[in-house]
């Protein structure tokens, strides 16, 4: 069935995931260093990649049904323009169930340091979340 668009419905409901499906008017990114991982393929070549180039990086593990999570979401975008040398990946754990099936508290905050995850973080608080970047950076 078409949408008189020419673009699928598949094609629709991918456009609408992560960040942009939020829903939420978040910061713009200006430093291209915030990406979204919108499948388990997308998420696992971000991982890769992170592993890889050995570029400081935090992923926040999110949903869309969870409050705390989009309260700290706008945050997040407004901190990936504060810390242009951090890559910064938002993924829905509705999104990638297999690759983010052992996260079991939305929002938690992983960051990496040349390609090894080195610290952990649970919640939401933007001032602790700007500190861990700090440390992290």
């Amino acid at each position: 069935m078409g949408t008189g668009t020419g673009v699928s419905s598949e094609e629709q409901d991918k456009a609408k995931r992560g960040l942009e499906g939020s829903g939420f008017d978040l910061p713009i990114n200006g430093q291209a260093n915030l990406k979204t991982a919108t499948s388990d393929d997308h998420f696992t070549h971000i991982l890769f990649h992170i592993k890889s180039s050995k570029i400081p990086a935090v992923i926040n593990y999110g949903a869309s049904w969870c409050r705390v999570c989009s309260q700290i979401l706008p945050a997040f975008c407004k901190l990936s323009n504060d810390f242009p040398k951090l890559t910064f990946v938002y993924t829905d754990i509705d999104e990638c169930p297999e690759t983010t099936q052992y996260i079991r508290y939305t929002p938690t905050f992983q960051f990496y340091r040349d390609g090894e995850r080195v610290d952990e973080m649970y919640g939401t608080g933007e001032q602790r979340l700007h500190d861990r970047l700090w440390l992290h950076s």
